[in-house]
């Protein structure tokens, strides 16, 4: 009976469900479409890196900054006490004071010497282009290789530089500049310049470059001196390219590790251990790393916060 009723009804001119969908699938996607579809295709991989190398790490650093998190054993919540404890910490408050004494004096020398090899080799020409390379293999030699280099450089005995001030007259050949915490930090500032200069070089560069000629002619032709034309007109207009060298620059030594790891050990009598060397020695020598992950934590707070005067600086600039 059922099949009498459906041979009675009437074929319909209409498509099925089915066909409609199968129409709208094979609808080409627009422009606007595609492009979304490219820029998600792209951006996916580097968030995948973000969210696994930066964002999860990150997480896990704050939650164990908030337990007392031994290498072997059970972790227990002690809430914000090993901040308490941090800072009151007179060992992490002398890493850094270090620390900004170190920052406050390589970031002038780097900032002075970038800015005055990125005038010297200004000019277009074939002896610029020379010297802008000689002054840039060093950035890449990689720093601790650098260090150890200028360590073998300044052993006492055998060190080509003993030689060389001994042959000066300006010190002797047994003299250990790394017996002294002066003389230690002035070796590895040393170290840093001659690896780092070139790469500040390379941004001032870029960034004087950038600066038409016709401001200078015609400041020149108003009567300027080269001073004048330096402080009045490159300066002002160099400002954001300052600005992100100047941060560069004391992020990089508020980060400091390497060379103080390799060149001084910490010492003589731990007078040379940066904030970022105090956080490797309580994670892992005293092993006590929710400790360690605070320490962390309140370095990335005074590292942000270099960043905001990043910004302000840049957004100053704008204006």
């Amino acid at each position: 009976m059922s099949g009498d009723r459906h041979r009675g009804r009437r074929q319909l001119p209409f498509p099925g469900p089915a066909a409609t969908a199968g129409a709208v699938r094979r609808r080409p996607l627009s422009r606007a479409g595609r492009r979304r579809l490219a820029g998600v295709a792209m951006t996916t991989p580097a968030l995948a890196m973000i969210t696994l190398f930066f964002l999860v790490p990150l997480v896990m650093m704050l939650w164990m900054s908030l337990h007392n998190w031994p290498l072997l054993g059970e972790h227990r919540f002690t809430g914000l006490k090993n901040y308490r404890d941090a800072l009151h910490d007179t060992e992490f408050r002398t890493a850094v004071i270090f620390t900004v004494k170190y920052t406050l004096i390589t970031t002038p020398v780097l900032f002075v010497l970038g800015l005055a090899l990125a005038l010297l080799v200004r000019r277009r020409h074939r002896g610029a282009r020379f010297f802008q390379f000689l002054y840039f293999v060093p950035v890449v030699v990689g720093l601790a290789s650098a260090a150890f280099l200028w360590l073998f450089m300044f052993q006492s005995d055998i060190g080509p530089a003993g030689d060389l001030a001994d042959h000066l007259g300006l010190g002797s050949r047994t003299t250990n500049l790394f017996a002294g915490s002066a003389s230690a930090m002035l070796v590895v500032i040393g170290m840093v310049t001659w690896k780092v200069v070139g790469l500040q070089m390379l941004l001032l560069l870029t960034g004087l470059q950038s600066i038409p000629t016709d401001v200078e002619e015609a400041a020149r032709i108003d009567g300027a001196s080269r001073l004048q034309t330096f402080r009045y007109v490159i300066l002002p207009l160099l400002r954001p390219t300052l600005a992100l060298v100047l941060v560069f620059s004391v992020a990089g030594s508020l980060l400091a590790f390497d060379q103080f790891y390799v060149m001084t050990g910490g010492g003589p009598s731990n007078s040379t251990i940066t904030a970022v060397y105090e956080i490797y020695r309580t994670s892992f020598i005293k092993f006590q790393l929710g400790y360690g992950s605070a320490l962390s934590a309140l370095l990335m707070i005074v590292l942000v916060a270099v960043s905001a005067v990043q910004l302000l600086l840049l957004r100053s600039s704008d204006q």
